[in-house]
């Protein structure tokens, strides 16, 4: 399954997910540290053991773990951007970056328990709970994190924080966020925030066309900016945020900006020169002004420490497009 096709499936568990709010509250348990989130320093305090209330609710790690496995490809960026990569003896098949990153045939979406206990983890992280991963790693003694799709940009900061406190790495994750949220500000600031005239349409996939709601991760992070996403007016609450729309509702919305977000070839291929060669596309102001963004695929399906990137590219095209 390719990365599109993989977002598409996992829409309803994502949405399911992302009720579950922030994923790094936590709470103490025993002797254990309490974390308490992206707000607040670390302390001198011991970091282990430390309890973290995440998606599938409190998880205690006794001792720093010292072989992790990611079954997701943010958490595997995650890991290594706080500094936890040499604890990492194994990551999904999705988990393309960083190149050092050790990949395997672990699936993220359907997790082999005897595959992933062949590793002898000390900590498994995931996004989803499939294939009652947490309950059967628990049974040998292995914490699961469950880190969700975010559905805010202080969700993916908490989760950060959450992966750094869980590795030993609390600091390092917090200058991290500081870092990002520096970045993210510099850029809107730059381009502006106020850019209600200008509309675009985010595409994940080709024939069918499939878009992104403002009330998603990526339509937030869009709106920093204040542009208009084309995609509002279709979306369903059974769409979870992820219309699909016709060629020709495309076309007549006419949105002065395009995000390709299944430009790679194993994503579609759908290159700004392929989507300018479609029919009765030429009368779209985006094509006509040249304004079809080629995303990082990768980047614009993660929610993790390359999210500045996304966002700079975003400011780019806002920078440019006519009427801004």
């Amino acid at each position: 399954m390719n990365r599109i096709g993989g977002i598409l499936a996992a829409v309803t568990v994502a949405s399911l997910l992302a009720g579950c709010g922030s994923a790094a509250s936590s709470s103490a348990a025993g002797n254990s540290n309490t974390a308490t989130g992206s707000a607040v320093t670390p302390s001198a305090a011991p970091l282990f053991p430390v309890t973290l209330t995440a998606a599938n609710g409190p998880v205690k790690i006794k001792a720093k773990p010292g072989r992790i496995v990611s079954l997701s490809a943010t958490a595997t960026e995650d890991l290594y951007a706080v500094g936890a990569g040499s604890q990492v003896v194994a990551v999904d098949d999705d988990s393309d970056y960083p190149a050092s990153a050790p990949v395997t045939k672990l699936s993220g979406l359907t997790p082999n328990l005897e595959a992933i206990a062949k590793y002898n983890p000390a900590l498994v992280i995931a996004s989803q709970n499939s294939n009652g991963l947490v309950s059967g790693l628990g049974k040998l003694g292995v914490p699961v994190l469950i880190e969700p799709a975010a559905a805010t940009l202080i969700d993916a900061y908490d989760q950060i924080v959450q992966v750094g406190q869980a590795t030993g790495h609390a600091a390092q994750a917090v200058r991290l966020v500081a870092t990002m949220k520096s970045e993210i500000a510099a850029d809107v600031k730059q381009a502006g925030s106020s850019h209600h005239d200008l509309t675009y349409y985010w595409e994940l996939s080709d024939n069918p066309y499939y878009s992104v709601a403002s009330s998603t991760f990526i339509g937030q992070i869009v709106s920093l900016f204040g542009l208009k996403d084309i995609a509002d007016a279709a979306d369903k609450a059974s769409d979870g945020g992820y219309p699909q729309l016709s060629e020709e509702y495309i076309v007549t919305a006419r949105p002065a900006i395009i995000f390709l977000a299944d430009n790679e070839s194993a994503d579609g291929g759908q290159s700004p020169a392929v989507v300018a060669a479609r029919p009765g596309w030429s009368a779209i102001p985006a094509v006509q002004k040249k304004e079809i963004i080629a995303l990082n695929d990768d980047v614009a399906s993660r929610w993790g420490p390359r999210l500045p990137q996304l966002v700079a590219q975003i400011a780019q095209a806002v920078e440019k497009a006519p009427g801004s």
